[in-house]
């Protein structure tokens, strides 16, 4: 029960970590999702979250309409694919915290000038 009111509270701060995200997904299927899915059907649930949040960008920035009853919810179909991302990271074993950090630093140090002087985007 104080797990639960620890999600809880922990879902009202106004910052998170990457790192407590992936302990507060992590203790959430420990509690409520029974286990995880297997590594296979996770990233199959990925591919489906991210044709979902593809098809409201469609609606809301591309030429498409929402149907009848659908409604814009971008923030929530961008958080469903970062909820399977935490997941897959804690079954594989992945910090996401420091990949991200060294991800950055990689692209810096490879694309520090690219798109400064990509003349495509100076247009």
């Amino acid at each position: 029960m104080q797990e639960q009111k620890d999600m809880h509270n922990t879902s009202q701060n106004k910052t998170l970590t990457l790192a407590e995200a992936q302990k507060m997904v992590d203790q959430w299927v420990k509690t409520y999702g029974v286990r995880y899915f297997s590594e296979l059907t996770n990233m199959a649930v990925l591919t489906e979250e991210v044709g979902e949040l593809a098809r409201q960008m469609a609606r809301i920035y591309g030429d498409q309409s929402f149907k009848e009853g659908e409604k814009p919810n971008l923030g929530d179909e961008m958080a469903d694919v970062l909820w399977v991302l935490l997941c897959l990271a804690n079954q594989t074993g992945v910090d996401l915290e420091q990949e991200l950090l060294r991800n950055i630093e990689k692209k810096t140090k490879r694309d520090c000038t690219r798109h400064i002087n990509n003349e495509k985007l100076k247009k």
